[in-house]
């Protein structure tokens, strides 16, 4: 006896939705992390060679801007842990050769520096991304003064704390 066909409508939507993102992302290429080099960069191994990925549309706080670049540095450490696979969606290549990319591993992790209150919408760079998902993030990390926001205001931005220096 064989089994009735598959229907495809019949399968549940969990099911369906879970079939639909692994066919969309089989052809994505995973990487390894490697290193951490501060809130917004890391350093992957992918297909025998290391990249360094500066994390797209968002600006972490400077490693001198003591002790937001450090939680910012510790906390992306912990999201995505050296060995640990990652994808990167890839926007374009910046000005010192780094790769721009979004970085996910089950979850959109400069979203997620976001809404921790760990980095900043780059506004300069939104165009990239989803421009309102970053900007709602950043004002509910705000509202809920998480991160740099426990600061009222928030503190120095990267780019103007750089363009100070």
């Amino acid at each position: 006896m064989t089994p009735p066909p598959l229907n495809v409508l019949a399968l549940s939507m969990p099911l369906a939705l879970l079939l639909l993102s692994s066919a969309c992302s089989a052809g994505e290429p995973s990487a390894q992390v490697v290193s951490i080099g501060d809130g917004d960069t890391i350093r992957v191994r992918q297909d025998g060679r290391k990249i360094t990925v500066r994390l797209a549309c968002i600006d972490a706080p400077e490693m001198a801007q003591m002790p937001h670049g450090q939680r910012a540095r510790e906390v992306l450490r912990k999201r995505v842990p050296i060995g640990s696979q990652v994808r990167l969606d890839v926007k374009t290549t910046d000005r010192y050769g780094r790769t721009v990319a979004e970085v996910i591993n089950g979850t959109n992790i400069n979203l997620a520096l976001v809404e921790d209150g760990q980095a900043f919408a780059y506004r300069r760079y939104l165009d990239q991304c989803d421009t309102r998902e970053y900007l709602e993030a950043e004002e509910r990390a705000s509202r809920r003064r998480v991160g740099v926001w426990q600061v009222p205001g928030g503190i120095t931005r990267p780019w103007d704390f750089r363009r100070s220096r």
